[in-house]
């Protein structure tokens, strides 16, 4: 049975070449320029009705259960995302997941082999760098360590001086 990847596959793991952008992030993806066209292009074509007030509000201003507006420990108001757009991102979250294992599994089931080939090679091949790091890890809490020994002796012996020079001071 010879399986293709289908095009929606390809398109993830293609680089596209767009920017960055820079505004409020929801799952990670920016809102203004990502969800809320997408979004609005699903109610376009009749795939989702998300109500136009959260798509034209999608920041809101959070409120506590006494109908108070919160505020962040450092005094910020808390900005929230519509819950019809946040509800709407988790669902298109979830289906994602969905199709990634949904894809995964038809490839471990009709290239098994080729699959079982592919993790053989990725853990051979990561098993140094995993071991290079636990070593590197292991030489820095030590350094640091010592570095806190060395720092608290330094500290205690100034104490002890200070100490001592006040007590010359004082008689």
């Amino acid at each position: 049975m010879t399986m293709t990847t289908p095009s929606y596959i390809k398109s993830l793991v293609t680089p596209n070449g767009t920017k960055k952008p820079q505004g409020r992030k929801v799952w990670s993806i920016d809102l203004e320029t990502v969800w809320l066209p997408f979004f609005t292009a699903t109610n376009t074509m009749g795939d989702t009705n998300i109500p136009s007030e959260a798509i034209g509000c999608p920041m809101r201003l959070a409120y506590d259960k006494a109908g108070a507006v919160r505020f962040s420990q450092n005094g910020k108001p808390v900005i929230r995302v519509a819950k019809e757009v946040g509800d709407s991102v988790k669902m298109v979250r979830d289906n994602f997941v969905a199709n990634l294992l949904q894809y995964t599994g038809e490839v471990m089931t009709s290239h098994s082999e080729e699959y079982t080939n592919q993790l053989s090679l990725a853990e051979k091949l990561g098993k140094p760098i995993a071991q290079l790091d636990a070593s590197n890890l292991s030489k820095a809490i030590e350094a640091m360590k010592e570095a806190e020994a060395e720092a608290t002796t330094t500290e205690a012996t100034t104490t002890e001086a200070e100490a001592t020079k006040e007590a010359v001071l004082v008689s």
